[in-house]
């Protein structure tokens, strides 16, 4: 990873603003030290949140209908998105992929880190968005399974594709989903897989199962992730489950058996969101259910000390996704945006920062010129052998979110 250095050198000044900006980014995450991802995203706090919330759009008994579009004669567009999810240079405290965007198209874009999670989010905008008002963003940016229930409940506008001619770029393996067929709603922004990972000093052997974490010699130093997609999606395909495909309670409560067994041996150490990071550093915790991008970022700032890798049994595929709400006022402005950041070499731009999967076809290649020592990091830029071996969750009904919520949580004890 220390090949980043000479990029500093690079004779093309915009390569060196985008090294300039990710070693900035990369500082600020050492530096952030024992305080963990989780403070220091609280400590960052929210800018930008709704700022005009004015009624703007309508909703009758058949759901709230879009507010009018003044994309014509208004020329701004507002983001939000999740805590360090693009490119940023902390020297002028500003986003060169969205400054160049505003310099292209003579839009003003305001970009907020209002996102901390989907339903701390949700709960904060869900009733504007049932009443059809403008919530002050006209891209909000959800996961699939989030991203699926505000779209089934009518609170995002439908593209006019011929907007967003790059659209086409996205890539094969994303453009279906069950929960938004044809992607009229929704764009991918990123995505990443859930799977394993361990140190490589301590773990001389690695990790090719889940059963592998069940190793004697791992007790109370395994960690696995309190989203319950990945973590249960893991465990259901280990137990041979098509998980995007049918299943139920059975194959649900088998895994989560499993799982119940080892927390309560104390095989697993703790349940967690994106602080299990800081136990991989300590040293507390020596193999993980983790995801991708997260790997990727430790090993550029620890000397490449652990290794990822998707199960034998497989892993999940998780996309966050870009959409319109009902009531922005800024729809054009808005896929004028989403056309912008499927450009190829924007995407790498932007992939180069966050180290998650690009959406984007031809990103790869375009990383040539953005970071060459990139181009063949598969967690950035998996094959389509290695897209073969990982698998969405399925879209679940509302009652079996709830149901299947509920076990889980109880299962971790949340």
């Amino acid at each position: 990873m220390t090949t980043r250095r000479p990029l500093d050198q690079h004779p093309d000044p915009r390569i060196r603003a985008i090294i300039k900006s990710q070693m900035n980014r990369r500082s600020l995450l050492l530096g952030a030290g024992g305080l963990g991802l989780a403070g220091m995203l609280s400590a960052c706090g929210t800018s930008g949140s709704a700022s005009n919330s004015s009624a703007t759009g309508s909703a009758t008994a058949a759901g709230p209908s879009a507010a009018i579009d003044k994309s014509a004669t208004e020329k701004t567009v507002s983001w939000a998105n999740w805590t360090l999810y693009l490119d940023y240079d902390e020297t002028t405290k500003s986003y060169p992929s969205l400054a160049e965007f505003e310099k292209q198209t003579g839009i003003k874009a305001n970009y907020a880190e209002d996102i901390d999670g989907n339903d701390s989010y949700y709960g904060k905008v869900q009733a504007q968005l049932a009443a059809g008002q403008d919530i002050g963003q006209d891209i909000i940016t959800l996961t699939d399974w989030m991203a699926g229930r505000v779209i089934r409940q009518g609170y995002t506008q439908a593209f006019d594709l011929a907007n967003i001619p790059n659209a086409k770029n996205l890539r094969s393996a994303l453009q279906n989903v069950d929960w938004d067929k044809g992607r009229k709603n929704s764009l991918t922004w990123q995505t990443g897989f859930a799977g394993i990972a361990w140190n490589k000093e301590k773990i001389p052997g690695g990790l090719k199962t889940i059963d592998d974490l069940w190793k004697p010699e791992l007790k109370g130093r395994v960690e696995v992730l309190d989203e319950m997609r990945d973590t249960m999606g893991l465990l259901m395909m280990a137990d041979g489950v098509d998980i995007a495909g049918s299943w139920g309670d059975t194959e649900f409560d088998k895994a989560l058996e499993t799982l119940t067994k080892q927390i309560d041996s104390g095989q697993i150490r703790q349940v967690k969101g994106n602080s299990y990071k800081e136990d991989l550093v300590s040293g507390d915790a020596l193999a993980v259910i983790c995801w991708s991008g997260d790997i990727t970022q430790l090993n550029f700032e620890n000397d490449d000390k652990w290794e990822f890798a998707i199960p034998e049994s497989g892993g999940t595929l998780w996309s966050d996704n870009m959409m319109i709400p009902i009531g922005s006022q800024h729809k054009k402005n808005a896929e004028e945006l989403m056309n912008y950041y499927y450009d190829p070499e924007v995407a790498a731009t932007v992939a180069a920062y966050v180290n998650y999967i690009s959406p984007v076809e031809g990103a790869k290649e375009a990383m040539e010129k953005v970071d060459p020592s990139l181009v063949d990091n598969k967690l950035i830029f998996p094959s389509d052998e290695d897209l073969k071996q990982v698998h969405a969750f399925r879209s679940l009904t509302p009652e079996e979110e709830t149901n299947f919520g509920n076990k889980f949580q109880t299962a971790i004890g949340v």
